[in-house]
This record gives C-alpha cells, structure tokens and sequence, in this order.
C-alpha cells in the first residue's frame, strides 16, 4: 500500500523543491570542475536531474525501489542527461562504497532512514578531502509543542530542531557551512497537492476496502497536521564540508 500511495507518479516522494536544491548547492565553493556525487534516496530524481544542470560532474542516484528508479531513467533520456546521471538499484543502509569516492554526497529528505547522526559518521569515510554532505532533515521550528502534533510524531522520535542538529553536527568534526528552512510551498507544491489528489483517487478505487480506506486515512491525517502546525516543524537544509 505504501508504494501504492507514494507512487512514481508523484513529481516528489518528500517536501523540496528546485529553488531549495539551487539554493543548497550554491553553497558548495571550490568544487573540482567534474564532481563526483552521490544522491542517496533519490526517489524519482527532481532534485537529482536539477543537480545535473548545475554541475560538470558525475551523479550517482541511489534508491532501493526501481519503479522510482524507472521514472528517473526515461527523464535523464528525455534530457539528455545520460552523460551526467547513472542510477544504482541499492538501500542506503548496504552502502559499502570505497573511500575517498565522493566530493558530495547529497540527501534530500531521505538521510532519516539511515538516521541523520549516524549518516555524519558512517558516510564521512566516502568522501574526499574537505568533500561536503548535504542534508534536508526534518527539525522542529517551535519548542512547546501541542500534545496532538507531538503524539503524531511518535512515528520518528529521533526528531530534533534546528540548534540540536547543528551541535550533533560540529560535535563529529564537520564545519556547518550554512543552513537554511524550506518554505511551506515546498511541502504542498511538489508532494502534498499532488498526494492528496492521489489520495482520493485510491479512496475511490477502495471505496468498499475498510482496512485500505483506514490506511488511506492516516496518510490524509499527516496532510491535515501540516495544514495545522506548519508553523512548529519541517524541513531545513544542511551544507556540511569535512573539515
């Protein structure tokens, strides 16, 4: 039901947007011409195919479910982009990469999965010298949060704001290079819009399914919260360079 919901159709699989991405990767001074990066849990590639328009280098786009991987192949051939962009079929907690591979390794949303704190430290051995890690996680914006919107993210208790991140940060020996929030339209524009529409298209394809319709229920709900608490929490990113 999962990949049902968050399907290759959707233009993202997490809030993001092109303006973000630019924005993050203007960040990162003294790149060799020809950069070598990895895009971990790209998904279906938005912000993976904006990276190959700002750069020379080489991406390596990494996801676990093909589908996704699928949609992002035919755009790299439709973009001609094929030069620049190779993808790997591969779950980011099997990464056995060698070291000194990347000048960048880039996660829009997904480094959750591995574990933000744990990401700082196991992948730092991929990348070169003073190599960048570049991270959108999701933090709380707010302290005294409503007891509904805290029991909703009970689903991930490793959450943390903003100022927590930066000390987990600088305390495994990277320089926090800049950080900054994504704005709210980045949460509807490219994913939520385009999910509650998929929503209510599934919701009539299981209309007579009360388990799916239940399942179906709990997605909208994480709509709703945003709708309501958008002011408490959501994603900021985070330029990172190995020190």
């Amino acid at each position: 039901m999962l990949y049902e919901v968050f399907s290759s159709d959707l233009p993202r699989l997490g809030p993001g947007d092109n303006e973000s991405t630019r924005e993050a990767f203007s960040y990162l001074e003294d790149l060799p011409s020809n950069p070598y990066i990895l895009d971990a849990g790209c998904g279906t590639g938005m912000q993976t195919l904006e990276l190959a328009r700002l750069t020379d280098g080489k991406i390596l786009a990494l996801d676990n479910h093909q589908p996704y991987l699928d949609k992002l192949e035919n755009q790299i051939k439709i973009q001609n982009l094929s030069h620049h962009v190779s993808t790997i079929n591969l779950s980011m907690l099997e990464m056995k990469f060698d070291s000194n591979t990347f000048d960048v390794i880039w996660s829009e949303g997904a480094a959750y999965i591995y574990g933000f704190e744990k990401a700082l430290v196991d992948w730092q051995p991929f990348l070169k010298e003073k190599g960048y890690l570049v991270f959108s996680e999701l933090c709380w914006f707010k302290e005294n949060i409503p007891q509904e919107i805290n029991d909703f993210f009970q689903v991930y208790p490793a959450m943390k704001n903003v100022e927590e991140n930066i000390k987990i940060i600088t305390s495994h020996g990277l320089d926090l290079i800049s950080h900054f929030k994504l704005p709210e339209s980045s949460w509807w524009n490219n994913f939520y819009i385009p999910l509650e529409k998929r929503i209510k298209k599934l919701r009539k394809k299981y209309q007579d399914d009360e388990e799916k319709l239940n399942l179906l229920d709990e997605f909208y709900l994480e709509i709703e919260i945003y709708r309501k608490y958008s002011d408490y929490y959501g994603y900021a990113f985070f330029i990172m360079r190995m020190i």
